[in-house]
């Protein structure tokens, strides 16, 4: 039916809007460009199972006088990492399982931290202490197991051996010397992840404006200002020294500090500043941070004078130096390389220097120290001074046992801290505690 009101003709159409002639399907498919070709390039994803893998050695000094704790009771190393979570060792002198009447040494390994299923592989080795190396070994590592590897459920769950070793053989044994028991203990927690190919990458190369700023120091250009150390003269930029430190940036910009110099070099008009209360070895460690951000080698960090005190290290006059020109990186800096210094011998001086200089982290680390070691730190010399010069450290030492005490009696896992095992001056001294 026609639907053109009148029975008019349409108008013709204008030839620029004249429809295209039809064309044929495969013509058309051929013009335009296939889904195909404006795909993108193909990807690929690989899942990656392996393990994350650590070891811990547990030396446990004065074995005979561990036994008759009673059965079920143990002794703990301190806590370790790996792939994430927190392990201990746990050694039962009397065995673990009632039944076996202290017949059998039982050692386990814990998972110390919160997790849920939790998978991992084991190894306990009991070190052969005779030299021939035939060591005692229990491992999940490099054998196929029928049903994988073992899950820990929860906080506390552990896999080890009940009958470890029958205590007669293992006191005739090489594996005992001295009355010293030593366990390897490796973990290998099992983790997935998903290794997918990126077609294009850039590499981004780490920050080097720290290798910058070094060489604008070493080549002195455009220095600005001379510190006189101690009869030694530095050169150095304002700028650069203010914009890391406030306080040379009030000692450069504002009215001059008390007990700080000023004068006009006439030879070159840069202005001086004295410094009276500082090394030069010390101001040109800070010089190196200031313009690095980094330390200076450990070799000199550590160098001390011949009486070894740990007042006269470099460390410790930089952890000075970082207090007075507030620099907290570089304060924290020291207090990381100080606390790997720690031992029953040093943790009393090192507690005292970081009181003294508000290096809060490094005290929080040698109290906690001293406190599950005390018997052996209360016999050092470091603590007699401490008696002698800090006597509010002392106490705030004693709170820290007793706040131990109190949060370890209050989950039920700790009676009382039964004995302090250690030679005295090995920074790798490890608490015993006397579990249920």
């Amino acid at each position: 039916m026609d639907e053109d009101a009148g029975g008019a003709s349409p108008p013709p159409v204008p030839l620029a809007q004249a429809p295209p002639p039809p064309q044929h399907p495969t013509a058309a498919a051929a013009a335009a460009p296939s889904q195909r070709d404006m795909a993108a390039s193909p990807t690929s994803s690989r899942s990656v199972t392996e393990t994350v893998n650590g070891s811990h050695r547990f030396v446990i000094q004065g074995y005979s006088l561990a036994k008759g704790m009673g059965v079920g009771k143990h002794i703990a190393s301190e806590t370790f990492t790996v792939g994430g979570y927190q392990w201990a060792v746990y050694f039962y002198p009397d065995g673990k399982n009632p039944e076996d009447n202290s017949v059998y040494v039982s050692v386990f390994i814990a998972l110390a931290s919160d997790g849920t299923d939790v998978r991992a592989l084991f190894e306990l080795t009991l070190l052969d202490q005779s030299g021939k190396g035939k060591h005692k070994v229990h491992s999940h590592f490099d054998r196929s197991l029928e049903s994988g590897p073992y899950t820990l459920k929860y906080r506390g769950s552990m896999w080890g051996y009940k009958r470890f070793f029958r205590r007669t053989a293992l006191e005739a044994s090489d594996f005992l010397k001295d009355d010293c028991l030593k366990i390897n203990c490796t973990v290998g927690v099992v983790v997935s992840t998903i290794d997918y190919s990126r077609p294009h990458s850039i590499h981004v190369p780490d920050s080097d404006i720290g290798c910058d700023f070094g060489s604008l120091l070493d080549s002195q250009e455009g220095v600005d200002v001379i510190l006189n150390v101690g009869g030694e003269w530095f050169h150095a930029h304002k700028l650069v020294l203010a914009a890391r430190s406030h306080v040379f940036k009030s000692q450069f910009f504002d009215d001059e500090s008390d007990g700080e110099k000023s004068e006009v070099n006439e030879t070159d008009e840069l202005k001086e500043f004295s410094i009276d209360d500082m090394e030069p070895k010390v101001f040109k460690a800070v010089l190196h941070f200031i313009y690095r951000d980094t330390l200076v080698d450990d070799n000199e960090l550590g160098a001390s004078s011949s009486d070894g005190s740990i007042f006269d290290t470099l460390a410790a006059k930089l952890l000075a130096a970082a207090d007075k020109y507030h620099l907290p990186r570089l304060r924290l800096l020291c207090e990381s390389y100080l606390c790997k210094g720690i031992s029953v011998a040093s943790v009393a001086s090192t507690l005292a220097l970081a009181d003294r200089h508000r290096a809060m982290e490094l005290k929080a680390v040698c109290l906690k120290f001293s406190a599950e070691n005390l018997s052996a730190v209360m016999r050092t010399d470091g603590f007699i001074y401490l008696k002698d010069n800090c006597p509010s450290l002392q106490s705030e030492i004693l709170k820290t046992v007793a706040g131990c005490e109190d949060q370890c009696s209050s989950v039920g896992k700790s009676q009382s801290v039964c004995g302090q095992l250690s030679d005295g001056g090995d920074s790798s001294v490890r608490r015993v505690r006397q579990r249920t």
